[in-house]
């Protein structure tokens, strides 16, 4: 499984060919303090690339979180609606977010790995 990040603190893992996992990085959450509300995007909508596909609430503020590579909504975690809370408990886990079918391949291959995410945090 491959991660890759983008400057606003999404993550993403590719399942296999097409299908993708979405969440909020650690530090994203670290900044946001304790989630308590996660608006999911509908199963079947399409978003491009960087357009707001949720937003996560939390006692100190509200953020978008933005879709890393154009795609198709097909699963979103019913686990972190009912507890938004773990997107803070296992952020890069079991506090995901939706899967996505990607359209673009190669907008994956351009986000951050996980050095170059690592170079962003230390510039932060």
């Amino acid at each position: 499984m491959t991660t890759m990040f983008t400057p606003d603190h999404e993550w993403i893992n590719i399942e296999d060919h097409d299908a993708a996992i979405v969440g909020i990085t650690l530090h994203a959450q670290d900044a946001l303090g304790d989630v308590v509300f996660v608006d999911l995007p509908e199963v079947g909508a399409t978003f491009k690339q960087g357009e707001p596909a949720g937003v996560v609430e939390s006692v100190k503020a509200a953020a978008d979180v933005k879709m890393p590579v154009s795609g198709e909504v097909v699963e979103v975690n019913e686990a972190l609606r009912a507890d938004p809370s773990l997107a803070n408990s296992d952020p890069m886990g079991n506090g995901w977010f939706f899967k996505v079918k990607v359209s673009d391949m190669a907008e994956f291959d351009q986000l951050m790995d996980p050095p170059g995410y690592d170079a962003l945090l230390k510039t932060l």
